[in-house]
C-alpha cells in the first residue's frame, strides 16, 4: 500500500461512508493506491472457471458496482475481481443514507438498492479492458420496477457475458423487495433455464455462477443444491449480506434497514457454506464470502468446502494492505499443515 494510501484511510474513515467510498473509487482511478509488492507464494495459485489465478482471494461484488476500477483492485494483488450488480437499467437506488458503519462490530448495513450505471455503459467499461489480464466477473441484478425479472438477468448475460470472466445470478440481496423469491426451487430452475437459453442463442460459453443468502433454511438450501447440481451450474457463491441482527452488534447504526456484512456474518455464512459443500457432494466449486478479516479466516472458509474466497468490508476498516497480510498469513497455514495448494485444503475441515 502507497504511503498516499496509507495516509488516506484513518480521514476516510472520518467520512460519511458512501462519501468515502466514492473518494476511494477515484483515488484508485488516479493510482494513488500502489501496486502490490512481489510475487504470490506458489502455494496460493488455484484454478477457478478453467482460468488459473496467482491467489485464491477475490474482491466480492459491491465495490467496484460499475467497472471503474477492476484493474486497479488487480494490481492491489487481487486473485480476481467481481464488479456489479449491474441492472438493464440505470438505477440511483434507495433514497441516502444508506450505507452504515458499525466500527464496534468491524461490520457495514447497506441498503443500497442495486444502484448502478446500467449494462450499457458498463458493457463499454468492460469492453476497454478486453485484452487486459486478470479474471473479472459480472455480477447481474433486476431492476426495482422491472416486469419481467428473469427477462433482466437474460438481458445482462446477453450484454455483459462476451465481457465477462464468469457472470454471476444475484438473486439474494435483501434491499429489492421479493428479488430473493427467486431462490425458490420452482422459480431458480425456470430462472436458470432461461438464462442457458439466452446464453445458447447468443454463442456464449461464459461460466454462470449464483449467489445466494445465508439466511436460507434447510430445506431452501437442500433445494438451491439440487437445482445447481441438476442445471449444472459452474459455481455457487456463499453468501450474501444477512438480514440477521445478532444480539451481540453494538454499532449505533444496528438497527438500519438493510443487509449486514462483516465480521458478524463470519460464522452464519461459513456454517452454510461448509452445509452447501455436503449438499452439493463437493462437485460443484464455491467460493466463500462473509466476513473474513484475516488469513486464518479465509483458511476457514477454504477447510469449509471454499475453492476461492472474496472480502469486501473488511478493506473499509483495515485499508488495502489488509489484501497481502490475507495471502501472507493464509500461505503460512497452508504449510503449516502439509497442503502442498489451495486445492488440497478444499473442504478439509
Amino acid at each position: 500500500m502507497s504511503f498516499v494510501a496509507r495516509l488516506a484511510l484513518p480521514l476516510l474513515q472520518r467520512l460519511d461512508a458512501e462519501r468515502a467510498h466514492r473518494l476511494t473509487i477515484r483515488g484508485l482511478q488516479t493510482g494513488l493506491a500502489g501496486n502490490a509488492q512481489g510475487a504470490d507464494d506458489p502455494c496460493l495459485a488455484t484454478t477457478l472457471f478453467g482460468r488459473r489465478l496467482a491467489n485464491p482471494v477475490g474482491l466480492a461484488a459491491g465495490f467496484d458496482k460499475n467497472a471503474e476500477v477492476p484493474d486497479a483492485m488487480l494490481r492491489l494483488g487481487f486473485g480476481f475481481v467481481e464488479i456489479g450488480s449491474v441492472t438493464p437499467r440505470p438505477q440511483e437506488g434507495s433514497s441516502k443514507p444508506r450505507l452504515f458503519r458499525l466500527a464496534e462490530d468491524q461490520a457495514v448495513i447497506n441498503r443500497m438498492g442495486f444502484n448502478n450505471d446500467g449494462m450499457a455503459r458498463v458493457r463499454q467499461r468492460l469492453a476497454a479492458r478486453t485484452h487486459r489480464p486478470g479474471l473479472v466477473g459480472v455480477n447481474l441484478g433486476a431492476n426495482k420496477d422491472s416486469a419481467d425479472r428473469a427477462g433482466d438477468y437474460a438481458l445482462g448475460l446477453e450484454a455483459l457475458g462476451p465481457h465477462a470472466g464468469y457472470i454471476v445470478v444475484n438473486v439474494s440481496s435483501p434491499n429489492t423487495p421479493g428479488l430473493r423469491a427467486l431462490q425458490s426451487r420452482d422459480e431458480l430452475d425456470g430462472l436458470l433455464a432461461r438464462l442457458y437459453e439466452a446464453r445458447a442463442a447468443a454463442g456464449l460459453n461464459v461460466p454462470v455462477a449464483l449467489k445466494i443468502a445465508p439466511d436460507l433454511n434447510e430445506a431452501d438450501r437442500a433445494d438451491v443444491a439440487d437445482v445447481a447440481l441438476t442445471r449444472g451450474l459452474d459455481a455457487l457463491i456463499v453468501s450474501n449480506t444477512t438480514i440477521a441482527r445478532p444480539a451481540s452488534l453494538r454499532g449505533a447504526a444496528k438497527g438500519e434497514a438493510g443487509g449486514l456484512s462483516g465480521k458478524p456474518l463470519f460464522e452464519p455464512s461459513t456454517a452454510i457454506l461448509a452445509d452447501m459443500h455436503r449438499l452439493t457432494g463437493g462437485k460443484l466449486p464455491l467460493i466463500g464470502v462473509g466476513g473474513i478479516a484475516s488469513g486464518a479466516d479465509a483458511y476457514a472458509k477454504i477447510r469449509a468446502g471454499a475453492s476461492a474466497v472474496q472480502l469486501y468490508s473488511a478493506l473499509s476498516f483495515h485499508g488495502p494492505a489488509l489484501i497481502g497480510a490475507i495471502k501472507r498469513d493464509l500461505a503460512a497455514l497452508l504449510a503449516r499443515d502439509g497442503f502442498a495448494s489451495v486445492a488440497d485444503a478444499v473442504g478439509r475441515g
